[in-house]
């Protein structure tokens, strides 16, 4: 059973009981604004599926969301135009991010080595820029990005945002040159340098692109809320990453579907949905949340080691002939 298909059951059977157990569980605009809730982060997922298939990991995209997030702020507070404010907080992370992609080729560290350090690094220059301090009272358009709907209908603008890209996404791995590179790094990479795959340009490349998707999510978020501080969006980098991880994408790399991913993203957020109608305290959230990651890592091992059977199984059937 593809473990795709066993996320879709799974998805299926939960919603089905949370609609028997709970009052108003199906209303449509319930339905659609559970989607507030995850969307930056599954934003954040799709970049982060990329880059885990090619046996990489970005610790640091919640602490770029946030940076983002404080120098778009800051830069409005003193007085520049609100869409210029948005352009230069994009740019600070996709500088962020290329900073990242720079660092880990030039030294060639684990990419989890540098992102551990600049998680600390670009948080830290948030606190340095706002201190304690929140800012609010951004304009009305600006709103529309995180909280504003399409017309007179219950989707909300910001899940329109995360399909288009999740179908760009998901054509580019699946269907590219670009995205079978992706794959063979996972599995080899040193084989991908012999190959002449421009290894490094592509890790540059996602690194930059992560950066862009967090910063990009980090606007969205503060458009939702209404305000910033420099600890908004602490902890996201756990809960994108077992976004990631539950839908299929191992954590070594070289497997995952897109797909996946995005069924793993709804199947969380109607957890957080369902289990929210109930008053569940936000600390069990926080449990769930760990307990999906753990048991996603497990999965992966047990799946990775029936791949690797099966094909030991096979070469040992092609050598004797039976």
């Amino acid at each position: 059973m593809q473990w795709e298909f066993l996320l879709l059951v799974i998805f299926l059977v939960f919603n089905l009981v949370m609609s028997l157990t709970t009052r108003n569980y199906l209303n449509v605009w319930n339905l659609f604004d559970m989607t507030f809730i995850f969307t930056e982060k599954a934003i954040v997922a799709l970049i982060m599926t990329f880059i885990i298939i090619t046996g990489n990991i970005d610790l640091s995209v919640a602490s770029m969301m946030g940076l983002s997030s404080v120098a778009m702020a800051a830069s409005f507070e003193a007085g520049l135009n609100i869409w210029l404010a948005v352009f230069l907080g994009v740019a600070v992370g996709l500088l962020c991010g290329f900073l990242n992609g720079f660092i880990i080729i030039k030294l060639e560290l684990p990419a989890i080595i540098i992102t551990l350090a600049t998680f600390s690094f670009y948080r830290g220059i948030a606190y340095v820029i706002l201190g304690d301090q929140a800012v609010s009272g951004f304009p009305k358009s600006f709103s529309y990005l995180g909280r504003g709907y399409i017309g007179d209908t219950p989707v909300p603008f910001v899940l329109v945002v995360f399909f288009a890209l999740a179908v760009i996404m998901g054509f580019i791995l699946h269907k590219t040159r670009f995205g079978r590179m992706l794959y063979a790094m996972g599995w080899n990479e040193q084989t991908c340098y012999a190959s002449g795959i421009p290894v490094k340009k592509i890790k540059l490349v996602l690194f930059t692109l992560s950066g862009f998707f967090a910063s990009a999510s980090g606007i969205f978020l503060t458009s939702r809320i209404g305000n910033t501080r420099p600890n908004i969006a602490t902890g996201f980098e756990l809960e994108i990453i077992t976004i990631v991880i539950l839908g299929g994408v191992m954590i070594t790399g070289g497997v995952g579907k897109m797909w996946g991913v995005v069924l793993s993203i709804f199947l969380i957020g109607t957890i957080r949905y369902g289990l929210g109608l109930h008053n569940v305290p936000g600390p069990f959230m926080l449990i769930i949340a760990g307990s999906l990651l753990i048991l996603s890592i497990l999965a992966n091992n047990l799946i990775k080691q029936y791949i690797e059977a099966r094909s030991l199984m096979e070469k040992v059937e092609e050598e004797t002939g039976i």
